[in-house]
């Protein structure tokens, strides 16, 4: 007799909704916990090449820390492609604007670079204030 392995199929229905509150929380902490999550490696049904996370919902965006001298020496550099075509942008900027875009990229940055990891990155749901319109869905609050 032969065993074959178990291969789970992609159920939409199974997966959960999760709301983090990243008031006080360190940046780097908090983006590899919820990583975690939109991908799906908590469960036991983890599967690298499927999508079976949960939705990840994160509020107080701008109350999330950063350690060290990061929010005065930390910059985002991105290039164009066009000579003379380097970005620069210090974090402190994109706190005061969009602190929500700075857990976003560090999180983007820990998912895979490729069609699955645009998929999961769909899933995240950031915002700055402590509310969301989510309720519907009824998030299970995650203490981290």
């Amino acid at each position: 007799m032969e065993t074959k392995t178990f291969v789970p199929k992609q159920d939409r229905q199974q997966q959960k909704w999760y709301l983090i509150n990243a008031e006080g929380k360190v940046l780097g902490r908090l983006a590899t916990k919820v990583a975690t999550l939109l991908r799906g490696k908590d469960s036991p049904l983890f599967t690298p090449h499927l999508d079976m996370g949960a939705y990840v919902v994160v509020i107080n965006a701008e109350k999330v820390q950063l350690t060290g001298r990061k929010l005065a020496n930390k910059i985002y550099r991105w290039h164009s492609g066009y000579p003379g075509g380097l970005k620069t942008v210090p974090v402190s900027r994109y706190f005061a604007n969009r602190p929500e875009r700075v857990l976003q990229w560090a999180i983007k940055g820990m998912l895979p670079h490729n069609r699955l990891g645009r998929r999961l990155n769909q899933k995240l749901f950031i915002y700055s204030g402590g509310a969301h319109p989510h309720a519907a869905q009824k998030p299970t609050k995650i203490e981290i």
